[in-house]
């Protein structure tokens, strides 16, 4: 019987709410060893349990306090959230040169329903090539799509405060991490406000979403999911640098080249804090180029419904393309994406996609999801507790290495949420 290994996981920055710290409990539970290290005071409040560690210097600092630590802790693994944070990027390369192997997490790559888990990086930093022979090839012998199961259950409330939570305790201990500097544009207290007067507003953004959508979705219309201007995909891994200069590229390339006859539906992301006006930049650049009357805008509508009716998906590299992809929507990508693979996306520049979107070929998008819900995707979702525990389920076969590790009940025996998320659950 062979013997079984061990290991030490680091956990780094991770999603706003109790996974990590959930995550650590079962991979403990398993006779594995799990530590933090608490970079601002988001990450302290999140991980209320044992094996924290708070870092408190500067970045230039950084990268010999973490080797350091990954030596005199024997750690085996590092688990980022992300992999373009300044702290995630040093962690990574210092982690390569000891050979500790490195698993990335992010919202998933097809989403809802999906948590992106890939060794060594995502999205642009994804190993995972663009040809489309290798999916077909590396898809033979894979079990066949389940695209029939039910959703996973998750609440817009959960992640408001969630992200609320985290950013007022960043804000709260600054002056206990004071070297700390955040990766977004812009600041976890202004962003926590955002969201609470996004949450207080909803419903009336709701109101007007459902005035617009209905006298657009009649039409023939293109769609622009908008995304985060914090998001590494566009920072780094688009040509654009600011969602801003995207949205401009877009509409004037609408303008200049669509069909008098279409619409196109910008739609702002759901995790948006509501500290950029785009409702208002929309509508000023639909002006300055003509189309005003043929380019609506949504704060807060279902963009799978959107989606379903459109013609196509223009976007820099949202998951927002693989939902359209499942539909057998055509998609334009003017980023680097895992998605971008030739005969799966539109092939020609943006100005040809508006009279002439090419469809994907079905049969090689099927084995590419084939090939990444295999070895990328775990499913499961960061906003219920049912969520949650698909999520670590199906999280610690991957992280362990034995593929049998996680198979257990949906009722499994996992460690449950530390008593304060059980307070903050139990107040929804």
């Amino acid at each position: 019987m062979a013997e079984t290994r061990f290991k030490t996981f680091l956990f780094l920055q991770g999603p706003h709410g109790p996974f990590f710290s959930m995550l650590a409990d079962a991979l403990r539970a398993k006779g594995h060893g799990a530590l933090r290290i608490n970079i601002n005071g988001g990450d302290k409040v999140d991980w209320p349990g044992e094996g924290a560690t708070d870092y408190r210097g500067t970045l230039n600092d950084w990268p010999l306090y973490f080797d350091d630590f990954v030596v005199n802790h024997g750690v085996t693994d590092l688990i980022l959230y992300g992999d373009c944070r300044p702290y995630h990027t040093s962690a990574h390369g210092m982690a390569r040169l000891r050979g500790i192997r490195v698993h990335v997490m992010e919202e998933g790559y097809i989403r809802p329903d999906f948590m992106t888990l890939q060794d060594d990086g995502v999205n642009g930093n994804s190993t995972l090539p663009l040809d489309p022979q290798w999916y077909r090839d590396q898809a033979k012998g894979l079990p066949p799509l389940r695209l029939d199961e039910t959703p996973v259950p998750s609440t817009f409330r959960q992640r408001a405060r969630n992200t609320m939570r985290n950013g007022l305790a960043a804000a709260a201990m600054g002056l206990y991490f004071p070297h700390y500097r955040t990766h977004r544009p812009h600041s976890m207290l202004a962003e926590s406000v955002g969201w609470f007067r996004k949450l207080a507003g909803r419903d009336a953004e709701r109101r007007r979403s459902a005035e617009t959508w209905a006298s657009v979705r009649d039409e023939a219309f293109f769609t622009l999911p908008l995304q985060l201007n914090s998001d590494y995909q566009i920072r780094v891994h688009s040509p654009f640098g600011d969602m801003r200069a995207a949205l401009r590229f877009v509409i004037k390339s609408f303008a200049h080249h669509a069909p008098a006859h279409t619409h196109l539906v910008v739609k702002r992301h759901p995790l948006d804090a509501g500290l950029v006006g785009w409702g208002r930049l929309t509508k000023k650049l639909a002006r300055r180029y003509g189309v005003a009357d043929r380019v609506a805008y949504l704060a807060d509508w279902d963009i799978a419904e959107v989606v379903e009716l459109s013609l196509g998906v223009v976007t820099v590299n949202s998951t927002v393309g693989t939902l359209a992809l499942n539909r057998a929507k055509p998609v334009a990508v003017m980023g680097h994406a895992v998605y971008k693979v030739p005969g799966v996306v539109h092939g020609g520049p943006l100005d040809d996609f508006w009279s002439r979107p090419q469809a994907p070929d079905c049969e090689l998008y099927g084995c590419f999801r084939q090939v990444l819900e295999d070895r990328c995707l775990i499913r499961g979702g960061l906003l219920s507790d049912v969520g949650l525990n698909m999520l670590i389920e199906n999280a610690l076969p991957r992280l362990i290495g034995d593929r049998d590790a996680g198979k257990v009940s949906a009722d499994s025996a996992l460690p449950p949420p530390h008593k304060a998320w059980k307070v903050v659950a139990a107040a929804e």
